[in-house]
Parts: structure tokens; C-alpha cells; sequence
């Protein structure tokens, strides 16, 4: 069934999941959450697709989980997540699906972005943000913990320090210091913010090969975990792979005759 508190759009080569709750700040519910998935993996697997973009409705990004919610969590634990549902095969922090899909996943952080909505631009692999947006990881202020693999995640974002901070402090976070931390990849003002997304998406389905930044995204997430010599060997066996793959010689044509590449499109490999 559509989700009406989360909505999808395409716009050219980027397809946008926008969350759908303005007069609440974008909080999230559990079948919120599981419309961002099913949305996303639908538009992975959609060859006019080459990028993807989650935003909110209104002038908030998400304020996180809906505070009835975690009421409900408090008193009788969460639902049964689809990482219970299949035996706890699944990685079960919020929004973890995200660094599975094979596709770029560019958060427009639009305004507040407050712990689980503070973990899903954590999750995105691009963060554009606009300059009067704000972030805020908030766990400590609800007696919660660094949850959601935040303690994982963010040191390897910012730095050891400046998550402690982030984590401990439970500050608000303005643009300009999301941007100068690290956290942010772009700052724009925000009539501008889903206007710099789609241009980058542009340029990506303009320029470079879908199955190469499927490739790489799934490299870079996997060399977080395994020393030099591991990626090295890895990397290797992927260009061997890639060489022999028709984008290879397409990119090669294209720079001979000097005209746009052809590559083919990428819908995963699930």
C-alpha cells in the first residue's frame, strides 16, 4: 500500500523520497520508515533512475522518531523490525538499508534534522544541506544511548572528537558548522538546496558509469573494515572485472570521439 506520510517523485535522472508529516517535523513513524525503504528499492531498480534524494516536506528535514512512538518502545519495546522478521540477518539500525543500495543516496537536510532524522542523513552518501537547516543527535537528552551505529559511523564522518561532542552534548548544529565539521559535503541557501541536487544528478547520469559508482559505493563501505593490503587485492580483482565490461570500452570511445558516454543503465544486482 502507498504510504501517504511519504512521498516519490522523479525528476529527470534523480528520483526524490520526500517525507510527508510537515506539521510534525517529519517524524518519523515505524511505517514511515518501512515507505523509505520499499520507495528506495524501488527506484534502485529503476533504469531511468541514477540517483536518489531524501528530503522533507515543509521547513523541517525529520525530528526523528514520533515521540508516541517511543513511548509505545519504552513500555513494550519497538515493533518487530524486518531484521527480527528474517532472524536478525539484517543489520537492524535505522536506516542501515541505505548504505545496501547501489545507487547514490544524497540527503537535502531542508531543516531540522534531530535523531532518527539525524541518523538518516547519516545513513545518505551525500549530505547537501542548507544554511539554515540544523542538526542535532539528541540521544542523551532522552537518557538514550549512541544508537543506530552512530558510535561506528560518525568518528569515521568527523573524527573521534567531534562525535564524542556531537553525541555527548546533544547540541544544535547549524549548517555552517555541519559544513566546516565535515558532515555536510554542501552548503546552499536553502531555495536553492533541491535545485544543487539535481544538478549533481545530472552531471552523474551525464558523465559517469552507473555500474562504476555502484561498484565504488560498495567498495568504500567494505574497505572500512579491511587493512591496505585487503582493498588492494580487492580493487585488482574489480578492475579486471571492470575492463572486461562493455562501460570500459565506452568510456574509452567517448573520450577517442570526444562526445558524451553511452553507459548502461543499473537497476542492482539483487
Amino acid at each position: 500500500m502507498e504510504d501517504p506520510q511519504v512521498g516519490y517523485e522523479r525528476r529527470g535522472p534523480l528520483g526524490v523520497i520526500r517525507l510527508e508529516r510537515p506539521e510534525a517535523l517529519n517524524a518519523l513513524t515505524y511505517p514511515m520508515i518501512a515507505g523509505v525503504e520499499r520507495l528506495a528499492l524501488a527506484a534502485e531498480a529503476d533504469p531511468a533512475v541514477t540517483a536518489l534524494c531524501i528530503t522533507g516536506a515543509g521547513r523541517g528535514f525529520c525530528a526523528g522518531i514520533d515521540m508516541a512512538s517511543l513511548a509505545e518502545s519504552t513500555r513494550s519495546g519497538p515493533p518487530k523490525t524486518a531484521a527480527a522478521a528474517d532472524g536478525g540477518s539484517r543489520n537492524p539500525a535505522l536506516f542501515s538499508f541505505l548504505l545496501k543500495i547501489s545507487k547514490p543516496v544524497i540527503a537535502a537536510i531542508n531543516g531540522p534534522a534531530a535523531g532518527g532524522g539525524f541518523v538518516l542523513a547519516m545513513m545518505c552518501d551525500l549530505r547537501f544541506m542548507a544554511e539554515e537547516a540544523s542538526l542535532t543527535t539528541v540521544f542523551t537528552k532522552r537518557g538514550l544511548i549512541a544508537e543506530h551505529g552512530t558510535s561506528w559511523l560518525l568518528p569515521r564522518m568527523v573524527g573521534l572528537s567531534r562525535a564524542m561532542d556531537l553525541l555527548w552534548s546533544s547540541r544544535r548544529v547549524d549548517g555552517a558548522e555541519a559544513y566546516r565539521l565535515g558532515f555536510a559535503d554542501r552548503l546552499v541557501p536553502g531555495e536553492g538546496l533541491m535545485a544543487a541536487v539535481e544538478a549533481y544528478a545530472a552531471d552523474l547520469a551525464a558523465n559517469v558509469s552507473p555500474r562504476a559508482l555502484a561498484v565504488i559505493k560498495a567498495q568504500l563501505h567494505r574497505d572500512l573494515e579491511a587493512g591496505f593490503d585487503a582493498a588492494a587485492r580487492d580493487a585488482a580483482d574489480l578492475m579486471t572485472d571492470a575492463l572486461a565490461h562493455p562501460d570500459a570500452a565506452e568510456g574509452a570511445q567517448s573520450f577517442i570521439e570526444r562526445r558524451p558516454p553511452r553507459f548502461a543503465p543499473w537497476t542492482g544486482d539483487r
